[in-house]
């Protein structure tokens, strides 16, 4: 059986990740909890311009995002590369009067949500995602208060 591998990279950022190894253990957690595993996950830090590139290129989408996730979940097993755009998630923060980091743990767990199977198109499905987000960052309080 294959290791399971969750990776972090900057593309055309500079961008330091706090608590990587607690990160990989959340995210496995939540995947578990969900009766998956994890193969692999690849997380891309990025600007707006790089995203928004990546958007018109794959998506046909001319906006701003987040993050865009390609999902090469095999079964039960993820396989994910998420490309997040650090420029999008603190103007989020912002926005939504939350701190970068847990808008940044939301938006990665949201990536993640896609491959175990949740959708965010329409108005059920967006409030079963964020039901599923806040569980999870429940999830994270827990794991890092202990840490």
């Amino acid at each position: 059986m294959k290791q399971s591998s969750i990776q972090f990279h900057n593309a055309d950022v500079v961008f330091l990740l706090a608590q990587k190894n607690l990160l990989r253990t959340w995210i496995q957690k939540v995947c578990k909890s969900h009766t998956f595993s994890v193969s692999q996950i690849q997380f891309v830090f990025c600007s707006d311009e790089y995203l928004l590139d990546m958007n018109q290129q794959f998506l046909q989408h001319d906006y701003y995002t987040d993050i865009i996730t390609f999902d090469n979940t095999i079964g039960r097993q993820i396989e994910l590369e998420a490309y997040i755009s650090v420029d999008r998630v603190r103007e989020n923060a912002k926005q939504h009067k939350e701190t970068i980091t847990k808008e940044l743990h939301r938006v990665m767990i949201h990536g993640v949500l896609h491959a175990l199977g949740y959708k965010d198109k329409k108005r059920a499905d967006i409030v079963a995602m964020r039901a599923a987000e806040d569980r999870a960052l429940i999830t994270w309080d827990k794991l890092s208060s202990k840490a």
